[in-house]
């Protein structure tokens, strides 16, 4: 992804003042993703932050304001201070070598006492549970007095914005001092924030904004297999919209010839094969046995999009193919190299005795909505192969693309919602691994930073508009796929909650701690008005059995 024109003078500026503080600007800020201490963090999935050596961060020098050339700097409240526990072997050392305050100047006067109090490591909050779905107890996810790491991130990406140079030196130094990747979500959501905002300042004076590569690329392809079935047992993240995408499948297979056909599952997802077992397996087990061929091409990913990119050597056709073999099911599995600018049938080599179906999962976000609208020519090529079903899942928040510029925003306002996202998936990851920090939850976690510099999200209505644009209807889930999905959402945190208010529409939600977090949607082409089979409220209604009703509404 790419976008030109000039470098914002202000940035520029804040550029200049970097350049001109490095002799007092720490190593980590100088160069956040080419320093020596991150490559090894990346050789070691990431080492404890605290245990690198900060004692040049006790002769930094007192600071005056600096004016950029082409703006002027707003006053900004002054920033409140993160909760206060005993301090790390660090601060204490640093507290024997230097006077007990240090006074910073910045835009809004003395912040001394507001330096002292951020340096302190923050409470690490309670860890239990909530006491009920989407009920708010300690810790909790849109509780904004929990959240201190986004008191310090977003008032620094504004200040970016309005050119307050010294409000982000200062703010970039707090963040320094707190940011680690071995603590509570705050911690790691102030480090994860930390790079990007640095990231930022780095690749603006130039006119093209680089993708973030997918970390999970780099991974030994054991350590990365471990790493996302881990991630899969121990968080719904994909694992729900998976079980629903399954189970809808089985509903539109579950009457009438399509019993007897072969199925064609074009598979553009992120599921690195764990999605399937599960489906194939059920399919077995139908009454009349399984389809004669079970036929699922798969859509590889470019190494820049996150959770979809996997390490060379990882190959999961071959267990897929042994498993299959296991169970008695004629499987075979083709690739398509990228996600490709639209579908064809000659591509996938599609027979007019199959059922296909497509199944598109946190992949078509990556696909630019502006200027150039990508996604909804995708989707016509999609709707132009007629398929029987489209399930279609995302991540349901607003667009925070760092280099996208739709609605001609500033880079403070995308910031936000990559910050709003990046704190559920850490939030959540926290109840997952019991509040225990592993290489498994390190490596899904910077794939999720990844994923956070992409961005491009859309409401679930905005996708909703562009498939019935293309002329799509939503395919009603049928009670069977909610209660399975309700029953394997019990086996997480508390803090999971499903909505299926809109599942006659096609539409179910996955929700944290009250935040919407991602949907899935069931789509088939639209058929002649009162020739709806099972039409409810505008949708098709898979029925209770799993087959799409042939009663007339």
């Amino acid at each position: 992804m790419a976008t030109g024109g000039e470098p914002d003078p202000n940035t520029s500026a804040i550029l200049d003042w970097l350049g001109d503080s490095i002799s007092f600007i720490p190593p980590f800020l100088r160069d956040p993703y080419e320093s020596p201490a991150i490559d090894e963090i990346d050789r070691q999935l990431w080492d404890p932050f605290e245990e690198q050596n900060h004692d040049h961060l006790n002769n930094i020098p007192n600071t005056t304001t600096i004016t950029p050339t082409n703006s002027t700097p707003q006053p900004s409240p002054p920033l409140p201070a993160p909760p206060s526990e005993q301090q790390s072997k660090l601060s204490k050392k640093r507290k024997q070598n230097q006077p007990n305050t240090q006074t910073t100047n910045s835009s809004d006067g003395d912040n001394t006492e507001e330096i002292e109090e951020t340096k302190r490591k923050p409470k690490k909050p309670n860890s239990k549970a909530n006491n009920g779905v989407g009920n708010c107890g300690n810790g909790c996810g849109t509780n904004k007095d929990s959240r201190w790491a986004e008191q310090l991130l977003l008032p620094c990406a504004t200040a970016i914005d309005a050119g307050d140079l010294s409000r982000v030196q200062h703010l970039l130094y707090v963040l320094h001092e707190v940011a680690s990747l071995t603590g509570d979500a705050n911690h790691r959501l102030a480090w994860h924030g930390l790079q990007s905002l640095t990231h930022h300042l780095a690749l603006n004076t130039v006119t093209a904004k680089t993708a973030s590569a997918s970390t999970f690329t780099s991974m030994d392809p054991s350590a990365f297999r471990a790493a996302i079935f881990k991630f899969n047992e121990v968080s719904p993240w994909f694992a729900f919209p998976n079980s629903l995408a399954n189970s809808a499948i089985l509903q539109t297979l579950g009457g009438g010839d399509l019993r007897r056909r072969s199925l064609h599952i074009v598979d553009i997802g992120v599921s690195h094969g764990v999605q399937w077992p599960t489906l194939l397996e059920a399919l077995t087990r139908r009454p009349g046995g399984p389809p004669s061929l079970v036929r699922l091409t798969i859509v590889s990913a470019a190494p820049t999009e996150p959770f979809a990119a996997a390490p060379a050597g990882y190959d999961s056709s071959s267990h897929l193919l042994r498993y299959a073999k296991s169970i008695d099911l004629n499987l075979e599995i083709s690739r398509i190299d990228t996600l490709p600018a639209a579908l064809d049938r000659e591509t996938l080599a599609t027979s007019a005795d199959e059922t296909l179906i497509v199944c598109a999962q946190f992949r078509l976000h990556h696909l630019n909505h502006f200027p150039d609208d990508e996604r909804t020519a995708f989707l016509q090529s999609v709707a132009d192969l007629s398929p029987r079903l489209v399930v279609v899942s995302e991540n349901d928040g607003d667009c925070g693309g760092s280099g996208c510029g739709c609605g001609g925003r500033g880079f403070a306002r995308g910031f936000g919602a990559r910050t709003e996202y990046m704190w559920g998936f850490l939030d959540s990851t926290s109840a997952a691994y019991k509040g225990r920090d592993s290489g498994e939850r390190r490596a899904v976690e910077e794939e999720a930073a990844a994923e956070v510099e992409v961005g491009m999200w859309e409401r679930e209505e905005g996708w909703r508009w562009r498939l019935e644009g293309v002329g799509m209807e939503g395919v009603g889930f049928g009670e069977e796929a909610v209660e399975t999905a309700r029953g394997m959402l019990r086996k997480y945190d508390s803090g999971w909650e499903m909505r299926a208010e809109e599942r006659e529409r096609g539409i179910v939600r996955l929700c944290w701690k009250g935040r919407r977090i991602s949907f899935c949607s069931l789509w088939t082409m639209t058929i002649t008005p009162r020739q709806q089979l099972g039409a409810v409220d505008g949708g098709v209604l898979l029925g209770q059995a799993g087959a799409v009703t042939g009663r007339r509404k």
